[in-house]
């Protein structure tokens, strides 16, 4: 029998890696929110949405769904009337929701530098537009 070739190990720098669209789900917009939140507690659909603020129910149940599917939400149906659903993260959910908590924080801390950064760029960059028209 022949030997099988050893599997490729994912390198998110190989533009077909499938590793590269799951860093996009967790560090989408809103995949970064919904986890961070539900690493506080389970929530409803509609409590999720007013604790995240600011987005759409379509976007919120697409993103619910996307984390699902890559096994990182849990969606509970109760068979209850009317209809209780509650979402809570995996454990694979809350390992990557404290990963991207992190960075969400660190973000916190550092916007008064980048506002710096932008600042001290916009203002070269207005500067160098005024000198090459003169």
């Amino acid at each position: 029998m022949g030997v099988s070739p050893q599997a490729k190990k994912p390198d998110v720098n190989e533009p077909m890696c499938p590793s590269r669209l799951v860093l996009e789900h967790v560090t989408s917009r809103w995949g970064v929110l919904i986890l961070a939140a539900l690493l506080e507690r389970s929530y409803r659909f509609s409590e999720l949405r007013r604790a995240i603020g600011g987005v759409s129910e379509k976007m919120l149940a697409q993103t619910l769904q996307t984390l699902e599917r890559d096994g990182f939400v849990h969606r509970d149906a109760k068979p209850v009337i009317p209809p209780r659903v509650d979402y809570t993260l995996t454990g694979l959910g809350e390992e990557a929701a404290r990963q991207v908590w992190e960075l969400a924080r660190w973000t916190e801390r550092q916007v008064g530098a980048v506002e710096e950064a932008r600042g001290r760029y916009d203002a070269a960059r207005r500067e160098s537009a005024t000198n090459t028209s003169q």
